[in-house]
């Protein structure tokens, strides 16, 4: 399992799940995604990129099937 923080205008951290393939982001905007179905040499190459940002638009957005974690909201809100 890798995880990672990182300063990034876009992620920001990320963890690897290499039992699972299982890529999970979570952006500055506060959204978080699970990418599913991802080889470790294409994780291992999000931990060598210098620009995780630029690695994930290229290597894995639009590129493995993945599920969007909504955030949960209090009945107060």
């Amino acid at each position: 399992m890798r995880s990672a923080t990182m300063p990034s205008s876009v992620i920001r951290a990320w963890n690897y799940d290499e039992a699972e393939q299982r890529l999970d982001v979570t952006f500055v905007s506060g959204k978080r995604y699970s990418y599913h179905e991802v080889p470790p040499p294409v994780a291992e190459g999000m931990r060598e990129a210098f620009s995780k940002g630029s690695y994930f638009n290229r290597r894995i957005r639009d590129h493995f099937a993945f599920t969007e974690h909504r955030r949960r909201t209090s009945l107060a809100e």
